[in-house]
């Protein structure tokens, strides 16, 4: 499945775009890990390096790394640039259900 066939799904797809050489990205490696763990089976989750992928990081005007775009159906339903508490994802993820 493509990238844009993943957007265009009905169910929801959390993309983190990141970068090798984001600490920031490190330090929300876990925070995902553990907020994905617990919405497997209702959400997509893809992982978009800006440096290998820059044409889709600037198609979604990422400006700062870690970003998270929540997607159904093609559309951005919401977006976070920075750190985010695994609580916090969760939440707003849940949100959309």
């Amino acid at each position: 499945m493509s990238f844009a066939d993943s957007l265009s799904d009905k169910k929801l797809s959390l993309v983190s775009f990141s970068a090798d050489w984001c600490g920031t990205c490190q330090t929300m490696t876990p925070v995902r890990e553990a907020s994905m763990e617990k919405l497997k089976d209702r959400i997509e989750y893809l992982e978009i390096d800006i440096d290998k992928n820059p044409m889709i990081a600037a198609a979604f005007k990422i400006r700062s790394v870690p970003s998270l775009l929540l997607f159904k159906s093609g559309k951005i339903l919401w977006r976070h640039a920075g750190l985010i508490q695994s609580q916090d994802l969760i939440e707003h993820i849940e949100r959309h259900l």
